[in-house]
């Protein structure tokens, strides 16, 4: 299995939001919830979430996704070494889902979340507040609210 590029794009409409997506991506989303919905594009391969709670139309936050837990592990070892500010999180439960991760951000201070996908979740659970602090660090614009 590949690494996969992951997007996170609020939006104000749910509903209308994955009308849409389902038309343009001429697929149907792998998860949707209350407030939260996913679509897992093969080819190029991508995961699109469309996220609540935050400015309509902008980036929550840009990630990749890897096949395992050692894959994480791995880069979170040359991030470290590379210096880089990040946040570990294991076996934590958000979007829907457990997962490994870390977080990092860039230059401009936008989140990229580094992970793996453990199961599937019923529950979002995204009121970690080590997270919301990272995330809120150096950001402009409208807090974050959503993890994936």
């Amino acid at each position: 299995m590949a690494n996969t590029f992951h997007v996170a794009l609020y939006v104000k409409d749910l509903d209308a939001a994955i009308a849409r997506y389902r038309t343009i991506l001429g697929q149907e989303p792998a998860k949707v919830r209350h407030d939260y919905a996913k679509f897992e594009i093969a080819d190029p391969p991508v995961i699109l979430s469309l996220n609540t709670g935050g400015e309509p139309g902008t980036v929550s936050h840009l990630g990749v996704r890897y096949p395992g837990t050692g894959d994480v592990a791995s880069e979170m070892a040359r991030a470290k070494r590379e210096g880089v500010d990040l946040l570990e999180q294991q076996g934590t439960t958000c979007c829907y889902a457990k997962a490994d991760k870390f977080w990092v951000r860039d230059a401009d201070g936008m989140p990229w979340e580094m992970y793996t996908l453990l199961a599937d979740a019923e529950a979002e659970t995204a009121a970690d507040p080590t997270l919301r602090r990272f995330l809120d660090q150096e950001r402009t614009g409208a807090p974050a609210t959503s993890c994936c």
